[in-house]
């Protein structure tokens, strides 16, 4: 008696599993370390992702040193985790933060939806909510500089940009991810909302503008250098990377052999255990 063909084709299901697999790309792309305001695949944290025949994913990521802040690393792995619980045909989710001093209550803490504070038991006193938001304040208040500086480059004078609207400056991505932060704050987004503002959302006054910008400046630089760091403690750690290839996959549970994703990261303000 001849078996019945199975209904799937397995062409069929590699291409499937391969969708999904970039699926779970995407929503990596979309978590950045709070610090650097910088995507986690760009920065190459991710070392390693694949989606098995049951929609399971597993995800491995690194960190520039041994000893990069918990809180941080928390974050990470958090967000990572719940970025690729939301894609739609993933049936499980495994993230495993690899080389770090605190991987296993990490790993473990995330895995169990247990929470910062559970997770590292009479060291940490608080969540991670008010961090976050710190360093989201400090990202938007880069991305106004970055939008600024090159209109003052092209000699807008200060008080002229300080009286223009997200909708005057010159479209771009600069502007747009400006945008997302201030919507991911809670804070005027609109096309008829100043481009330049306090960090509770407020406009900047005239007499308030040349220091504003010399703080959006100093923020920005600060963040740039930092990420410069934290890509060169990483090229130092494990190599340098190939910005021109994906990040490896997991195959039979084994690392496909090949060069590591895109750039490379690091910490500096992150650095030390001490910093729960």
């Amino acid at each position: 008696m001849t078996a019945a063909p199975d209904p799937v084709a397995p062409s069929t299901q590699v291409a499937a599993s391969a969708a999904l697999d970039e699926a779970v790309l995407a929503a990596l792309d979309t978590v950045r370390d709070p610090e650097l305001d910088t995507s986690i695949v760009e920065l190459g944290f991710v070392t390693a992702h694949a989606v098995d025949a049951d929609g399971r994913a597993t995800v491995r990521l690194r960190l520039p040193t041994f000893f990069c802040a918990a809180n941080f690393a928390f974050l990470m792995v958090a967000d990572a985790h719940a970025a690729i619980a939301g894609v739609a045909g993933i049936a499980g989710v495994e993230v495993v933060l690899e080389d770090h001093f605190a991987s296993a209550e990490i790993n473990g803490g995330v895995a169990s939806g247990a929470g910062f504070v559970a997770s590292f038991d009479g060291l940490a006193e608080n969540e991670l909510e008010g961090l976050r938001r710190d360093f989201l304040r400090k990202a938007e208040l880069a991305a106004q500089d970055r939008v600024a500086r090159p209109l003052l480059a092209a000699g807008v004078p200060p008080d002229q940009v300080g009286s223009m609207t997200l909708g005057d400056a010159p479209v771009s991505a600069d502007r747009e991810r400006l945008r997302h932060r201030r919507r991911e704050l809670g804070i005027p987004s609109g096309d008829d909302d100043p481009l330049l503002l306090r960090p509770d959302g407020t406009s900047v006054t005239p007499s308030e503008v040349p220091l504003h910008l010399h703080r959006a400046r100093t923020v920005r630089v600060s963040i740039d250098t930092n990420g410069d760091y934290c890509r060169r403690l990483l090229a130092g750690r494990y190599g340098p990377a190939d910005r021109s290839l994906p990040a490896p996959r997991l195959a039979a549970g084994r690392f496909v052999t090949g060069p590591l994703t895109i750039a490379l990261g690091g910490r500096s303000p992150h650095s030390g255990a001490d910093r729960l």
